[in-house]
């Protein structure tokens, strides 16, 4: 592994360790280090990213009991304000990093619920403070930075948990136990399809030259590791998802929630290639846009896993998004619903199939009146609460130490997991990958060799072997200063 590229933040965080500050509540390890228990038995958790979904996040901490919110930072203090609100004794920063210098003795946790470019340096850095991190899905932007906060959270030896609730649901645990049963056979072939992107994609990059960044906004903060640009109206807080420098598009976004299961089920790991194809928007007659900043609208990728414990052969994995969806299977009914409508797993067996809905729910054998026949004894444990209980899982966890409890995503499989769906990414970028070239009579024009090839992935080096112009894309360059 090459040099870690979060290094030019070594200074920050030594220098985090020497900071001492006055203490409004006092963190778990501060009383006697790692694993003692304060006597509020709380975990101080700050957050990062405290507005639409992080919101939630802190507030799902905080109904646990065991943890107290008590720092709140976000780079938009309009979407900040009900966080602020509902924690009135959270003391509220901008700048995740000014957060850190000052109060890195204060806290014990941090939540990470930012746009997907500031995941991996925000959870980094409170990991070398020796810090447990909750991550929001994807866990990470880029292919090198998923590999660097898995190994991370090894070394330093803290509880990590990935945002993908449906991990902790009962619905994938049900579906092992029927798949471990023989219920389907040995699975082959696995189709995963989502109604998303619900944002903007395959779309030119706005010209707004006059677009004022709102006061409430940090918009150099919200850039972070990212190239700067101008501020644009409605990139924030939602659409950057689909943008290629902040977002990860539909397979980042619902891809931890969909691949999770066969992932967990078929014990699968890294993809060995992978081929795609996408929507195309056309400009006009016979003129295909090109807008290689932004997803595409829609896509289907195929991805073949190599043979596992659990599988007699490789496994061929579709993805597909924007609405696309697989064949119905012949034993679903004309009325019933395929996985929840809008998206959905189907796993294929030697034997049979069964299905699921987002998070594993709602999981089904084909035809649907074999659920209700079957009774196949409970192997797994479950997680109190289900999905729900997600969040308080981490926070036990964090409470009674690393390695002490079970967790449904830490990075050991969450990192990975991402790995994945950015691999898939990989196949999609290479498709606008373009290179010009001049013909005998001077003629410009280019030719893209991305398009119609399966991809051959090295998961040990992290590089495609066969179209080298993506490799420019499994680790960014971070903007100076970042």
């Amino acid at each position: 592994m090459e040099k870690n590229k979060f290094n030019s933040r070594r200074n920050f965080i030594k220098s985090t360790a020497l900071v001492t500050a006055g203490i409004s509540i006092i963190p778990r390890h501060v009383m006697g280090g790692p694993g003692f228990l304060a006597p509020s038995d709380k975990l101080i958790v700050a957050g990062i990213g405290v507005g639409g979904k992080g919101q939630s996040d802190i507030q799902n901490f905080a109904n646990t009991g065991k943890a107290d919110i008590g720092f709140l930072c976000d780079v938009d203090d309009r979407r900040a304000a009900t966080s602020i609100g509902r924690f009135p004794k959270a003391k509220y920063y901008k700048d995740w990093r000014e957060m850190f210098e000052k109060e890195a003795k204060n806290f014990d946790a941090v939540s990470v619920s930012t746009p997907d470019h500031n995941h991996a340096i925000q959870a980094q850095a409170a990991m070398e403070l020796g810090k447990h991190v909750y991550v929001q899905k994807p866990l990470t932007h880029d292919i090198y930075e998923a590999r660097q906060l898995t190994e991370t959270a090894k070394k330093n030896k803290v509880v990590t948990q990935m945002g993908n609730q449906g991990a902790s649901g009962d619905g994938v645990r049900k579906l092992r136990e029927w798949y471990d049963a023989d219920l389907i056979g040995k699975v082959h072939t696995v189709f995963c399809w989502t109604d998303r992107p619900v944002w903007p994609q395959g779309i030119p990059w706005p010209e707004q030259p006059n677009a004022t960044v709102p006061s409430e906004l940090d918009w150099n903060l919200w850039l972070g590791t990212a190239p700067y640009k101008d501020y644009v109206n409605g990139l924030v807080p939602f659409n950057w998802r689909g943008w290629w420098d902040y977002g990860t598009g539909a397979l980042g976004d619902m891809g931890c929630h969909l691949i999770e299961a066969p992932y967990r089920i078929l014990n699968l790991n890294y993809p060995k290639d992978v081929q795609s194809s996408v929507g195309s928007v056309y400009v006009d007659e016979f003129k295909r846009g090109y807008f290689p900043e932004s997803c595409p609208p829609s896509s289907h990728v195929i991805m073949t896993f190599p043979k596992t414990d659990k599988t007699d052969t490789d496994i061929t994995l579709h993805w597909m998004d924007g609405g696309i969806k697989p064949m119905r299977p012949e034993e679903l009914g004309p009325n019933e619903t395929f996985g929840d409508g809008g998206n959905g797993v189907l796993f294929i067996g030697t034997k049979g199939k069964m299905m699921c809905g987002t998070y594993g729910e709602n999981p089904q054998l084909l035809p649907t009146s074999k659920t209700e026949e079957v009774n196949v004894p409970q192997k797994y444990a479950r997680v109190e609460g289900g999905a729900d209980g997600h969040y308080g899982q981490w926070v036990d966890a964090a409470i009674a130490g690393y390695g002490k409890k079970e967790l449904s995503a830490p990075f050991e499989i969450s990192g990975p997991l991402t790995e994945t769906l950015l691999i898939a990414n990989l196949s999609l970028r290479g498709i606008d990958v373009r290179n010009e070239k001049t013909r005998e009579n001077g003629d410009k024009y280019f030719e893209y060799p991305g398009r119609d090839v399966k991809m051959l992935w090295d998961a040990e080096n992290m590089k495609v072997t066969n179209l080298d112009e993506v490799n420019q894309f499994v680790k960014r360059d971070y903007r100076k200063d970042w």
